[in-house]
């Protein structure tokens, strides 16, 4: 399965109700693939994964697999603390037609890497999708260390791996030791050039939300064998795709989508909206980026 080099790992958007707003969800899928986005991530963090339930996850899948209609991958977030809950929800995911399935490294209980191991071992063997692996310490308690992923990497269908430790010699690692079919991803906006200079693939992005064409000419770029112009795109993407983690995410990218008159409602508790000032830093960061001239 080849996702690409810039995959958008989807907001959820919500109604003033907190429901799902699958107008606007429509909306937003139009304008990430319109952006350069090259295969979604769904019910993701940045999707609010641990506020859906199993039943709205399920109804997001189907209804984002039917309105992308095969124009990219589709990646549903099924990864969870619980092995079995887990596999239900793989299963199910498939049945619905997505592309692949994305695990995040069980948080809370913190497993030994051999209870890593033999977690993401078991979802895999009970599905025929590809699996990309997710590794988010910053979030979950436990570093799924590069000798796990290399390990698991030999399973036939774990194919990729979302690496958002932020080590680079770690990334270096894996992506020295795993088959060359095996994919490695930033899971840090600002490590997207650092990570395709190291051999990685790509990005799973939350700046893609606001600045895909801008990465898919950064990446472009690298790729053509022009550093110099996609290190001055990597130095003018950075102050923002920091300031789009000055809050809890995803409550910034949500409040960057809304003054770019992209409406996809507000985050549910126990996240909350940006405050007045962190709206004022926010507006003035993107005003000053949206008048610049990246090329």
């Amino acid at each position: 399965m080849n996702f690409g080099r810039i995959i958008t790992a989807m907001v959820t958007p919500f109604d003033v109700n907190d429901q799902i707003d699958y107008g606007k969800t429509e909306r937003l899928i139009h304008h990430l693939i319109n952006s350069g986005t090259e295969a979604l991530v769904v019910a993701g963090t940045t999707g609010e994964s641990p506020t859906l339930t199993k039943e709205e996850k399920l109804s997001l899948f189907k209804f984002v697999v039917k309105t992308v209609n095969k124009r990219i991958p589709v990646i549903a977030g099924t990864g969870s603390n619980n092995t079995q809950a887990s596999i239900e929800l793989t299963k199910q995911a498939e049945t619905i037609g997505v592309d692949g399935i994305m695990l995040v490294t069980p948080y809370y209980n913190k497993p030994s890497q051999e209870g890593l191991y033999q977690h993401f071992k078991t979802i895999a063997k009970s599905t025929t999708l590809p699996v990309m692996l997710y590794n988010i310490p910053g979030r979950t308690a436990v570093n799924m260390l590069p000798e796990t992923i290399i390990s698991l990497s030999e399973i036939e269908n774990i194919v990729s791996v979302k690496e958002a430790s932020g080590d680079l010699d770690a990334m270096t690692k894996i992506i020295r030791e795993t088959p060359k079919e095996f994919t490695l991803y930033s899971g840090d906006d600002t490590l997207t050039l650092p990570t395709l200079a190291i051999g990685g693939t790509g990005i799973v992005s939350v700046s893609s939300h606001i600045f895909g064409k801008d990465m898919q000419q950064m990446v472009y770029a690298h790729l053509s064998g022009r550093p110099e112009q996609a290190a001055e795109i990597h130095q003018y993407l950075v102050p923002f795709m920091k300031a789009l983690f000055m809050a809890p995410n995803p409550s910034t990218v949500k409040e960057a989508l809304a003054l770019t008159g992209i409406d996809v409602g507000s985050v549910r508790l126990p996240l909350v909206p940006l405050n007045v000032q962190e709206k004022q830093q926010l507006s003035h960061e993107l005003s000053y980026i949206q008048n610049s001239n990246v090329s």
